[in-house]
This record gives structure tokens, sequence and C-alpha cells, in this order.
């Protein structure tokens, strides 16, 4: 008797799923081996290197502050995500939780600037961010991204899934709102949090237009600018520019392997009730 577990059309499904997962990976295969090849191997059809060269990230080392880029992507995604978690939280469970006079129509105007594209809204931003003189700084990088409809949307409805007999024991036992949010709601929402978290700091650790914009100085930039100082008008050195685009995603990576399962859960959980 063949169980459920092995069903054609389960094998099927998962063959087809294992081939999609092939694919998406072969990209990520093919910059990791074209940063170890020499410049005459790039454009041959072979996907290990032969020889095995080192050059790309040593000429990567000497061209660009790699240390200085990284430490700014890694400090400006860190601190655009925690401000856009915890203002998130707070509208989130206003939205959620606090019924007030048109919460539902400011709810759906909040939704409705999602599908404003960012790159409109480029302009006005960095005219405001030039009127107050922040220009070239860490502020001009972070106070931008620090609202998230998308982590306010998402927050939501994991707040909505949760019994609202929590808060009302906790108001009982005399907690106000702020401490029902903070040691009651926040701690059981761990696996939202954390699939938030990583989706936030991929969206400002991949960001390239806006720190190209708002800095002039190497000091200043995020390590997705420094990748593009391998490309000009002419020429594009595709041996270092993958090299640094590997040695770019390496944090995405560890961050997600990290939290990946919780990322799953929060992904799951997210979408019981709307």
């Amino acid at each position: 008797m063949i169980t459920s577990k092995y069903k054609p059309s389960n094998v099927v499904l998962s063959l087809f799923l294992f081939g999609l997962g092939i694919l998406m990976i072969l990209p990520m295969f093919w910059m990791i081996s074209t940063s170890f090849k020499t410049r005459s191997q790039i454009y041959q059809p072979n996907w290990i290197p032969n020889p095995f060269t080192l050059l790309n990230y040593q000429y990567v080392l000497d061209k660009m502050p790699l240390a200085r880029m990284l430490f700014n992507s890694i400090f400006v995604s860190l601190l655009s995500t925690l401000g856009q978690l915890f203002i998130g939280t707070l509208a989130a469970y206003a939205f959620a939780r606090i019924r007030f006079f048109g919460r539902n129509i400011v709810f759906m105007i909040f939704l409705g600037t999602m599908m404003i594209p960012g790159y409109v809204l480029i302009t006005p931003l960095y005219l405001i961010i030039s009127k107050l003189g922040i220009l070239n700084t860490y502020a001009a990088l972070i106070v931008p991204r620090l609202v998230s409809v998308f982590a306010i949307f998402l927050l939501r409805q994991f707040f909505l899934s949760m019994p609202k007999e929590l808060d009302e024991s906790a108001f009982i036992d005399g907690a106000n709102r702020f401490r029902v949010l903070f040691q009651i709601i926040s701690p059981n929402c761990k696996p939202a949090f954390t699939a938030l978290f990583i989706f936030l700091f991929m969206g400002a650790w991949n960001d390239f237009m806006w720190p190209l914009i708002v800095t002039n100085t190497e000091a200043m930039r995020t390590i997705q600018v420094g990748v593009a100082y391998f490309r000009d008008t002419n020429t594009v050195l595709w041996g270092a520019t993958m090299a640094a685009s590997f040695l770019a995603s390496i944090p995405i990576l560890i961050v997600f392997l990290i939290a990946n399962r919780s990322f799953v859960e929060g992904i799951t959980m997210t979408g019981i009730k709307g």
C-alpha cells in the first residue's frame, strides 16, 4: 500500500519544487564561480574555475574601502530595521486592538501608499534632506526608512490572530496598553518579528539608489554602492563585480540561516486572520 507521503502526485510535486530550487540557486553559484575566475575564463561556459584565482578578491580589497562600506551597510540597515519594527509595532497594535473613529479608513490610506512607486518619492525626499542640511550623514540614510507600511500591515495581521482575552486579563490586573504590548503581546510575536526583521533588513541592505544620491564620499557609502565601482561606461570588470557582490551577500545569508525556522513560521502565522 502506497502511503500518502509517497503518492505519485507528491513525488512529482517534490521533483518540480526541487527543480525550481536548483534554478534559483544557479545564479548564485555562477556568481561565486565567476568571482574565482581569471578574466580570460569569464566568458567561457565552464562552471568550475580552472585555474582557481583570488585575484578578483584582492582587486576588490585594493580598490574599495570594504570594511568601512560593510560597517555603513550593517549600521544603517540595523538601525533602520529596528526603527521600523518599533514604530510598526506601535502602529500595528493601534490598528489591531484600539477602536477609534476612522480606523479602517486610515488603515486603507496607509495601504494605498504601498502602491506609490518608491522612485516617485526620491526627489521630494532629497529636497527635504537637503533643506535639513543632513546630506552625506547617517541620518540621511536612516531617517527616511524609519516607517514601513509593510511592517505595520504584517504585524497587524499577526496581532489580529491573537486572542483579545490576553489584553482583557492584563487590563483587569491593572496593566496599561504599553505594558500589554511590550510584556504580553510582543513576547508571543517572535516569529513575526523575525520574519519582518529579515524582510526589512534585506530591503535596507540591498538599497542602492538612495545611498548613491544622498552620499558623496567613500566614508559614508554602503557596500551596494561599492559594488558599482567596477563598472564604467565602456567595460564591466565581471570578476571583481562578482567578488564584491558575493562579499556583500554574506551578511544576508548569515542572517537568513540563523533565523530560517522562525522566518518560515512567521510568514505562515501572519496569514491566519485578515
